[in-house]
């Protein structure tokens, strides 16, 4: 199989789908994935700066970085290293890619960035979110373009990334991370996977990716019918119960997750028709949608805050609102 060619078509193809003109940036880690993506969209015509986010996790991180930077050059894009502070919330892993992305997000200049998401990577994210239960969006998995971000490898394996490395001569980093057991991505990737491959005959990874497919049609269009919902009961940073009683389920608990989502996220008043990032949990938004449907004058619901105070959603006659209350 032509590796480098099949990566390079798929660069191309999604460019002449998704772009205007042929400026655009590539999220470069230095691993395989990403390397061999800085290659294919430079390959494909495109005018590439690579962007590395140095996380400063490891002790060689500024090295990594420097030469993942010296690779993309090589290769004909332009490059630039973004160092990072990585936080706290919701764990490394999550700490670390909302630092990523942000980085990303602020130095791409109105252009699109591609990802090096593949295949595998998809079906690790569909069978991360059926363990938790999150939800049909969660399952419907990485979208191929949600503008800026482009995941143009989505329907290739890593074996091709990694093939197509080692036929046109590049050097990927091996980051310590993709195989560190403490990230829960890693055991699925190294353990759940391989063991579901041997229990059921293997074409698990396939199965998950086309699953993801098939649930991101239906997503899509539940996405655009909740929008109208949102903007409909939007009053200020609340919303109005009663368009969201006579409305379907499946929409009235968009519409909540999303707007739960900005409340956390302090992102009102703008945010009831944006899509959500990490979201509230299923028992939140449950303890929500009883305050539309199943009213009985029930107390505030918490849906998150600081150590001080305490960030609720409370009924106030014919709407839900936003406060906050001291704790203890």
């Amino acid at each position: 199989m032509d590796r480098p060619g099949a990566l390079i078509g798929a660069v191309r193809s999604f460019a002449q789908r998704h772009f205007v003109g042929r400026d655009a940036c590539v999220a470069l880690s230095g691993g395989p994935d990403s390397l061999a993506l800085t290659a294919a969209a430079v390959r494909a015509g495109l005018d590439v700066e690579a962007l590395i986010v140095d996380h400063g996790l490891q002790p060689q991180s500024a090295r990594v970085a420097a030469t993942a930077a010296l690779a993309a050059e090589v290769l004909g894009a332009r490059a630039r290293v973004l160092p990072v502070v990585v936080g706290t919330a919701g764990g490394l892993e999550a700490a670390a890619r909302s630092a990523r992305y942000a980085a990303l997000d602020l130095a791409r200049d109105g252009r699109p960035v591609l990802l090096g998401h593949t295949l595998d990577d998809q079906a690790e994210t569909v069978l991360l979110g059926l363990a938790r239960g999150s939800g049909p969006a969660s399952l419907s998995g990485m979208r191929g373009w949600r503008p800026p971000w482009g995941r143009p490898l989505l329907a290739l394996r890593r074996s091709d990334t990694v093939a197509a490395c080692a036929q046109w001569g590049l050097a990927p980093v091996d980051d310590p991370h993709n195989g560190d057991p403490r990230f829960t991505r890693v055991r699925v990737r190294t353990q759940v996977l391989p063991l579901m491959d041997d229990v059921l005959g293997g074409g698990v990874a396939e199965a998950l990716a086309r699953t993801a497919d098939l649930l991101d049609a239906d997503n899509r269009l539940l996405d655009a019918l909740s929008a109208g919902l949102a903007a409909e009961a939007a009053v200020g940073d609340g919303l109005a119960v009663d368009p969201l009683v006579a409305a379907p389920e499946a929409l009235r608990s968009r519409v909540l997750r999303r707007w739960l989502s900005a409340v956390i996220d302090g992102e009102l008043p703008a945010a009831p028709v944006r899509p959500p990032r990490a979201g509230p949990a299923q028992r939140v938004v449950a303890a929500v949608d009883a305050l539309v449907t199943d009213w009985h004058g029930q107390g505030p619901v918490a849906v998150g805050g600081d150590p001080v105070v305490r960030l609720i959603v409370e009924r106030v006659g014919d709407r839900l609102r936003v406060a906050t209350e001291p704790r203890g």
